[in-house]
């Protein structure tokens, strides 16, 4: 894997009541997207160094992509208590960012729970309880949009982690004495093999950069969702704002989460064969070319 390249510039906001790490990459001046990192309780890392294609199209730079770690993760951790991390706080993070950062017009990219996280806020915005609406929203295998779809993720990903092909992988890393001769090449092989269900082809989860959840955060912002349906809310379904959804046919969170998205926003949906949850490992050109594609479109 490519190594990640430095940013061009990095801060911490100032107008959050945690301070947030922030980054940019590509060119300053360009057309910006913000980029939502997937979690909860993750940080943006893991999204590099593949994601920062979307900076280059055709191989020159000519977009400024902005990433942060949300609160609860990476360098954002907060001195908080962990039930005060909600949904919410973090829908009210990503607004200030937005205007601390003067992203206008705001074209959001979700990768998972950032998908999800960037649903919340079009519909806070759509129904008038924040001041910042995204111009344009592009969703990458969205966290489920309802608490019966994330039911049906966390059953397919438990089979998958404890399927015939995943442990003959474990017992194979075990038998090796990989521990004992190398042990960050161990610890790498056991970062792989804990996110291999995510994958199509478990064997592509070497491509994917090493990134830690922090759990009490993740915890704490799946409960506050409570028995969430995104798709049967009316303020949900008053969001009008062009988006696309890109899903991996075998992502373990159900392709029946974003048919439903894409049916209540009049979304445009890109169904990726031969991949799962991380299309940016496994059908990196499938997913930009239909990321390009809508990038230009008028809607």
């Amino acid at each position: 894997m490519p190594p990640i390249p430095p940013p061009r510039t990095i801060g911490f906001t100032t107008t959050t009541d945690v301070p947030l790490y922030w980054c940019a990459y590509g060119a300053e001046g360009g057309e910006r997207l913000l980029v939502l990192h997937g979690g909860p309780g993750a940080h943006h890392d893991y999204l590099l160094p593949q994601m920062l294609r979307l900076a280059s199209p055709g191989g020159v730079e000519s977009r400024e992509l902005l990433f942060y770690d949300q609160r609860g993760g990476g360098r954002s951790r907060s001195e908080s208590r962990d039930g005060d991390v909600t949904w919410q706080t973090q829908v009210k993070d990503l607004e200030r960012v937005v205007d601390e950062l003067e992203v206008r017009p705001l074209t959001v990219v979700g990768y998972s729970w950032g998908g999800l996280l960037a649903l919340l806020f079009a519909r806070e915005a759509a129904a008038g309880r924040i001041r910042i609406k995204p111009s344009r929203l592009i969703l990458v295998d969205p966290a489920p949009v309802a608490r019966r779809f994330r039911d049906q993720f966390e059953r397919e990903f438990a089979r998958r982690q404890s399927g015939p092909e995943i442990q003959a992988l474990r017992d194979e890393l075990a038998s090796s004495a990989l521990r004992e001769r190398d042990l960050d090449a161990y610890r790498q092989r056991s970062f792989e093999l804990s996110v291999a269900g995510y994958f199509a082809d478990p064997r592509k989860a070497r491509d994917l950069t090493p990134f830690r959840v922090t759990g009490r955060i993740q915890q704490s912002v799946w409960e506050s969702l409570g028995n969430y349906d995104l798709p049967a809310d009316p303020a949900f379904r008053a969001i009008s704002v062009p988006t696309l959804i890109v899903h991996g046919r075998q992502d373990p969170i159900p392709l029946a989460s974003s048919q439903e998205c894409a049916s209540a926003l009049h979304a445009r949906l890109v169904v990726l064969d031969e991949c799962g949850h991380v299309p940016y490992v496994e059908q990196p050109d499938g997913l930009f070319r239909a990321i390009e594609d809508f990038l230009v479109s008028k809607s």
